[in-house]
């Protein structure tokens, strides 16, 4: 019998040998040089516009920051503040390919969109009812509903299972556009806020107009809706890596003792981007990152390397089909 478990065990760390033999490591074919990242204190968003114009979106010093093509020269775009054309409390933000981009934040705890062009001036802006509730945190960092957007240019993508559909679509104006998909079954439709957590997750457009959505927590899984958003596909996500994930996700979960309401959700996924050829890239929280061909079938498992070990916070695949991923402010080139 110990001979067969020294056997069994030796097979396994084979296995996990092989596994990660064949993971793709991406090294960052260029990174913000250190004396310009250091002067952000978190930057929880690194995208790019057609016109190569880099933007930082620090969230703790509750601004937005340019960078020009060259990396160099970085130049502060929004300031601090509560009142319209400034952020306060932000928790995202997102460019459109012209360079027009949207930052939601929260004066005096309301959710805010608003809506600037390339130099931050202020061109539109709308309150949101509810929109600041951390359905989903890890550390302290809300990275569900409008903790993930997305910005077409002319609207606004949230996820907001709250209001009934998994996606809901606003105009600039605030008016709403449309709601995207059902709610999926997760056992605790009871608990309105657990089922609206196990709900939430990543809105992602592709270049052809479709809509991915990928659950952030609870049973791993995407769907994917077609431009009118009819859906098309949902995939569970398998792996060896989340193998052990499965068994131990919560059955139950603690209300936060400060306010006594919410449920304290973590993610089990950090990011999700989508590239030019339309695949989907999700990033774990364990620290590796699937990608999914158009059909939603797993074509390959990447880690990413900087000084270390890169574990994705945030991930945007710029005009030039680089990958641009934070923490670290690294860009990445995808050759395949």
């Amino acid at each position: 019998m110990r001979s067969l478990a020294a056997a069994v065990a030796g097979l396994l760390s084979i296995s996990a040998l092989v596994l990660a033999i064949g993971a793709d490591t991406l090294m960052p074919v260029r990174s913000v040089p250190p004396e310009i990242a250091g002067r952000f204190r978190e930057p929880r968003g690194f995208q790019q516009s057609a016109s190569g114009q880099y933007y930082v979106f620090d969230r703790r010093a509750h601004e937005m920051w340019g960078i020009d093509p060259r990396m160099d020269g970085p130049f502060r775009i929004v300031e601090i503040g509560a009142e319209p054309g400034r952020i306060i409390d932000p928790t995202s933000f997102a460019v459109a390919p012209d360079g027009s981009f949207v930052v939601a934040d929260a004066p005096r705890g309301t959710a805010r969109i608003q809506a600037f062009t390339p130099a931050g001036f202020r061109t539109a802006g709308f309150f949101i009812s509810g929109g600041t509730r951390p359905r989903i945190t890890l550390d302290g960092v809300v990275v569900s509903g409008i903790g993930s957007m997305q910005f077409t240019g002319t609207s606004v993508l949230l996820s907001q299972p709250e209001n009934g559909s998994l996606v809901s679509e606003y105009l600039l104006t605030g008016q709403p556009k449309r709601s995207v998909g059902q709610l999926r079954p997760t056992a605790h439709e009871g608990d309105p806020e657990v089922h609206v957590a196990l709900n939430s997750g990543i809105p992602l457009l592709t270049p052809s107009g479709e809509l991915y959505y990928v659950f952030q927590a609870g049973v791993p899984a995407f769907r994917k809706y077609d431009a009118s958003g009819r859906l098309l596909f949902e995939r569970p996500i398998q792996g060896r890596e989340i193998d052990d994930l499965l068994p131990t996700l919560p059955s139950s979960w603690p209300r936060n003792p400060v306010d006594g309401e919410l449920p304290l959700v973590k993610p089990n996924i950090r990011a999700a981007a989508v590239d030019q050829k339309g695949r989907l890239w999700i990033a774990f929280e364990a620290g590796f990152t699937y990608v999914f061909d158009g059909d939603g079938d797993k074509i390959r498992m990447v880690r990413f390397r900087g000084a270390g070990a890169v574990s994705p916070g945030t991930m945007f695949f710029g005009p030039g089909g680089h990958l641009l991923v934070t923490p670290g402010l690294h860009e990445y080139e995808v050759n395949w």
